[in-house]
């Protein structure tokens, strides 16, 4: 079984390392925090410090990491580090939600060291982490791609998006179409209830009609109306996609009206809301908008 060096065991990615220890595979797991690092240790993993001695053993880098700088800092930034990479030549596969534009820059940077990047951020929250079940957006796959396969399938199901950078494209923009429908499905419960209808008889509603999303079916009823705001996907996180789908409508020089407006209304709940805040509570927002 191949080797992996996991970077980035946070709510994601510690279940997500664990994973593949499960599967089999030998993971040296890294992370700042010590906390996190022991947890993975606890579930069979290695904990390394020293990313380049996991580097120089490992036939893949994994990160999980909170943006595009972070990850080039780890990756080729550091000299000792990018050395290990350049002596070993794992393939890397980026499974943060990172900007597409710049990581078709770093998978440039990189291949001139004939060390290829996949891009293969995820969707599916903590829950489907743990689970195993992820949805995965891979850019820069090949048809003959078994090994790399069979670790993204002890993560969850594969979707080839194309060039590498096409993931990382495809994930932002699956989060923009998500953060529209939960912010139509929280108006429509705010201004329904002002109106006297039930909030619960309003998703059942739009739960047997054409107003049927994601959020009305996994979100509303769940975390919304229960107040239990506890989904596993903050709302900073949200902000963050929907900051990277702009860029790149920026970058294509496209008008995307929908966008420009939810990437606004989410950075402004962001600013207004506590940095640790789930995403679903996006409806507190909308409360404070509406009042």
């Amino acid at each position: 079984m191949p080797t992996i060096s996991f970077v980035g065991l946070g709510a994601m990615g510690l279940p997500m390392a664990t994973n593949l220890v499960n599967a089999g595979f030998q993971v040296y797991g890294s992370d700042l925090s010590s906390e996190q690092a022991q947890r993975f240790k606890n579930s069979g993993g290695k904990a390394f410090n020293n990313l380049a001695t996991a580097f120089l053993n490992s036939d893949f880098v994994i990160t999980m990491l909170p943006n595009s700088k972070i990850v080039r800092s780890v990756l080729q930034d550091n000299s000792e580090q990018l050395k290990a990479l350049s002596s070993s030549k794992p393939v890397v596969i980026d499974m943060s939600s990172c900007n597409p534009i710049e990581t078709r820059t770093l998978a440039s940077d990189l291949s001139k060291l004939n060390i290829r990047l996949i891009d293969a951020p995820v969707s599916g929250g903590v829950k489907r982490a743990l689970s195993g079940e992820l949805a995965i957006m891979a850019g820069g796959m090949k048809s003959n791609d078994d090994e790399v396969e069979k670790v993204l399938f002890a993560l969850g199901n594969i979707v080839k998006t194309g060039a590498v950078g096409s993931g990382h494209a495809m994930k932002a923009l699956n989060n923009f179409v998500s953060a529209a429908g939960l912010v139509a499905a929280c108006e429509a419960i705010n201004l329904g209830k002002d109106f006297g209808l039930d909030p619960s008889d309003i998703v059942s509603v739009l739960n047997t009609s054409s107003g049927k999303n994601n959020a009305t079916e996994n979100k509303l009823a769940q975390f919304v109306l229960s107040e239990n705001y506890n989904s596993g996907f903050a709302l900073r996180l949200m902000a963050k996609d929907l900051d990277i789908a702009k860029q790149l409508s920026n970058a294509k020089e496209t008008d995307n009206t929908l966008l420009t407006l939810m990437q606004h209304y989410w950075q402004e709940a962001a600013h207004n809301l506590p940095d640790n805040a789930d995403h679903t509570e996006i409806m507190k927002y909308i409360q404070f908008k509406a009042s």
